[in-house]
């Protein structure tokens, strides 16, 4: 920590005279190459990495939004103050005024903080502390002081930053994955223009990225709206609702990163850093809408196994009970479900359960019970389900009694849950008018349009597993990452819809497979790194043909599979409607078994999350913003996996955007230059997926089949657990020297040798049975391949080379190879 250089006589008066008058001059904050200058008159303070100007709050950068009185009937949701087109439009409040800063002056300051006084054009007084919380990490606590007259209903921050960047973050979205220009509000919005009458805006988190290398996160559950580059290019935004609670001030953070992906860190270091769900969520994972009875799900376990497609769990959505959430199994229908959790664990899968937190009306003793102990908020506003109120987890019996009646299933054996709908909070009202909602701790839907979903949550991540669950969540808001929740976009058109397209019934599509790119891609960099849509979509299901396989193509590549939809119909499932064939079940195996066998590879970046932060899917735009575009369909799995699905009806080709470097298409090894955009083949049975040259993908076997445990006789599928690691298999190429350490400790390398390359495979403490090679992109036969200074065995065929302990194959323009362990030599 260091204060930049100031004169003694600038230390004693803290003034300096400047040209046009006096000049505040206070000492600026300095850690590592974060910096932040601080200057009193005209007031300002600047964030810098390295000298360079990233964001800063100038002459307007402090507002506060003034009115005569409150009106407790009133949000003071600020989205209502920036919307001027729909029917649920409205005027802002009658002699609102807008109050900036004028002035700061010193109270105090010490190694790590200083605390300032602001002055507002009103009359209006604020504190403001500011606050060095780590290198690049800025804290900033403003806190009004009470006023003589009038009432503060907003705080507001004008941010000012380069007018070209893009800004990525703010949650989850499904219309762009930049930011600028776009009314992003920090809570769900009603628009019943589009089909779900909702922005879709489930997970809204208020961290905002920019591609300078810079974020801000505002730390308030309060009502909030983000507004970048809308109203001018150069400004931004964020005005949040603080109404009768502006005497607790608003809480934000300033972040300086060395690259824009770095920034999440920073927000985990905020708030926390996200748990893992367990290994097997990573699936691939398959669901019915509806299951009919116990006979239906043991014979969809037995054939998921008979027709050799590799996935780790499924789940059972309603119903499977005797009414919505009473915590058992219909007997005529589930007679057994003991040995039905046994036969998805003799299979090699694990199984978890659709859930609410609603007791049904028509639940009997349960919702009695309930409604007498008074589990249900003391005050409901408007409910946005069908069964009842929802239990009010702030009241500790009521959650205790929750968490009880979980129990009941994870004692069977049950180890996640699907956690439905929940939102009722969510909605502060319509058109600025509240929702009026109370709470047993006294809380309101103010500030509970936040915590009650993380309360939600909670309730049954407790019930799950110490090393990890199954926490499937339609919702989140920011800090429920640290509770290991997958995120799922809730219903998705199932067609090719942009999210806001008109459909044919007048209203708009919340969208399809595009608006599911969009929406995980959001995610990841917003602090939620683990998210799988409906594979297919959900609403208007079944998809077509070629809607299903470009979905379940992208869903291989991302970080959860999930194949299901509501017309209850699995892969292997062909109907006139939905037009799949043989076909379409080969091509599904063929990309839920490369999403298995990228486990490693995938797993690896999310073990990493603590050290670095990084997003595991990234937009291409925010990790490699020196190109300077923003492309939604186009993203980074990790550092080394380029994936560009096809997003368009018909289409069988697209233009790709390639980061600089050489990449290597991943089925028929084409090589593509870097740093240009290219034209690449898309035919229906492949996703444009391309590898970077050089780099070492680290993959399961061929023949994996799950991520679960299997009974221990049981052949009936390969699995990870019960039958080991195994051999590593590497995909690598010609490039530059590349490593990757994965999540076990295993370290892999390549690096350029003369006339060819070397390959380094250390064994970690889960892969110690070799590795296997898949080397692509030689311009000719290798003439010899070594390993410890001795020549392998060249072997005839792959089939020899998979039952030998070493050797080496040339088959196809790919070199196959294996080894035991330390360098492979190709020459």
């Amino acid at each position: 920590m260091r204060f930049a250089s100031l004169s003694p006589l600038c230390l004693l008066v803290l003034a300096a005279c400047g040209d046009d008058g006096p000049v505040d001059v206070v000492p600026s904050l300095e850690l590592g190459a974060g910096r932040l200058e601080i200057q009193t008159t005209p007031p300002t303070l600047t964030l810098k990495r390295n000298g360079q100007t990233l964001v800063s709050l100038g002459a307007s950068g402090l507002q506060l939004g003034l009115v005569r009185a409150l009106d407790d009937t009133l949000s003071y949701d600020p989205y209502w103050l920036e919307l001027r087109e729909g029917i649920l439009a409205t005027d802002p409040p009658e002699g609102l005024l807008w109050s900036s800063w004028s002035a700061l002056s010193i109270e105090s300051s010490s190694a790590t903080e200083v605390h300032l006084i602001a002055s507002f054009g009103s009359g209006a007084i604020a504190d403001l502390t500011v606050r060095v919380e780590r290198e690049g990490h800025f804290s900033f606590q403003w806190t009004p002081r009470a006023l003589e007259g009038g009432a503060i209903a907003w705080m507001r921050l004008a941010l000012t930053a380069d007018g070209e960047e893009a800004y990525y973050g703010l949650g989850e979205w499904m219309d762009d994955v930049n930011h600028r220009g776009k009314l992003r509000p920090m809570q769900m919005e009603p628009d019943l223009a589009y089909e779900s009458a909702n922005l879709e805006n489930h997970v809204p988190v208020p961290l905002l990225i920019g591609t300078a290398g810079w974020g801000a996160f505002v730390e308030s559950k309060r009502f909030g709206l983000f507004d970048p580059g809308r109203k001018a290019p150069e400004l931004i935004e964020v005005t949040y609702g603080t109404a009768a609670a502006s005497a607790e001030g608003l809480r934000f953070h300033l972040y300086a990163v060395e690259h824009p992906l770095d920034a999440t860190k920073l927000y985990y270091q905020t708030t926390a850093f996200p748990k893992l769900p367990a290994r097997w969520a990573y699936g691939p994972l398959i669901w019915r809408d509806e299951n009919d009875n116990q006979a239906q799900v043991e014979d969809d376990i037995r054939t998921i196994r008979a027709l050799d497609l590799a996935t780790s769990g499924i789940w059972i959505d309603r119903p499977y009970a005797t009414d919505v959430n009473t915590f058992d199994f219909d007997a005529p229908r589930f007679p057994n479900p003991a040995g039905m959790i046994q036969t998805a664990h003799d299979h090699g899968l694990r199984l978890a359960l659709w859930h609410t937190p609603y007791v049904a009306a028509t639940a009997g003793a349960l919702h009695e019970e309930a409604r007498a102990q008074g589990y249900f908020p003391p005050k409901t506003g408007q409910k946005l389900n069908g069964w009842s109120e929802p239990i009010d987890f702030t009241n500790p019996a009521a959650f205790d009694w929750w968490q009880g009646l979980i129990r009941r299933y994870t004692a069977m054996g049950i180890e996640g849950f699907k956690l439905d709908y929940g939102e009722d909070v969510s909605v502060p009202g319509i058109s600025g008018s509240r929702s009026i909602w109370s709470f047993q701790d006294g809380s309101d839907e103010r500030t509970m349009h936040h915590d009650y979903t993380v309360l939600y949550h909670r309730v049954y991540a407790e019930t799950l597993p110490t090393g990890g669950g199954f926490l499937l969540c339609r919702a989140a808001k920011w800090g429920d990452q640290a509770q290991g929740v997958i995120i799922w976009p809730g219903d998705l058109d199932a067609n090719f819809a942009q999210f806001g397209d008109r459909s044919p019934s007048g209203n708009l599509y919340v969208g399809g497979l595009p608006a599911s790119i969009v929406a995980g891609l959001s995610l990841g960099p917003s602090g939620f790194p683990f998210y799988g849509s409906d594979t297919g979509g959900y609403r208007h299901s079944p998809p077509n043909e070629e809607v299903y396989i470009r979905w379940f193509q992208q869903t291989a590549l991302s970080t959860i599979m999930q194949v299901g939809d509501s017309s209850s119909e699995p892969p292997w499932v062909y109907t006139q409607e939905n037009g799949r064939s043989q076909r379409t079940l080969d091509l599904y195996r063929e990309y839920a078994r490369l999403h298995l066998r990228l486990f490693p590879y995938v797993w690896s970046y999310a073990a990493r999350l603590e050290a670095d932060g990084r997003a595991i899917a990234r937009p291409l735009g925010l990790a490699h913003p020196e190109l300077g575009v923003h492309p939604s369909d186009t993203y980074l799995l990790g550092d080394h996996l380029l994936v560009a699905p096809v997003v368009e009806e018909g289409a069988d080709r697209r233009e790709v955007m390639f980061p600089e470097g050489d990449w290597f298409e991943w089925f028929s090894d084409e090589r593509f230059v870097g740093g240009a955009t290219h034209e690449v083949a898309a035919p229906l049975e492949r996703l444009p997926l391309f590898a970077r040259a050089g780099a070492v993908i680290p993959m399961l076997r061929e023949s994996i089949d799950t991520l679960s445990p299997v009974a221990v006789s049981s052949s009936v599928a390969d699995s990870f657990v019960t039958h080991g690691a195994g051999r590593l298999t590497l995909r690598s190429s010609p490039g530059a020297a590349s490593s990757f350490t994965l999540f076990d400790g295993t370290k892999l390398s390549q690096r350029p040798a003369s006339g060819g390359a070397e390959l380094e495979f250390v064994a970690g403490s889960e892969f110690k049975d070799g590795a296997a090679l898949e080397f692509v992109g030689l311009a000719a036969k290798p003439s010899a391949v070594e390993q410890g200074g001795r020549p392998l065995a060249e072997l005839p065929t792959r089939d020899a080379l998979s039952s030998a302990a070493e050797g080496w194959v040339w088959e196809g323009a790919r070199l196959y190879a294996k080894w035991a362990a330390g360098v492979l030599r190709i020459r």
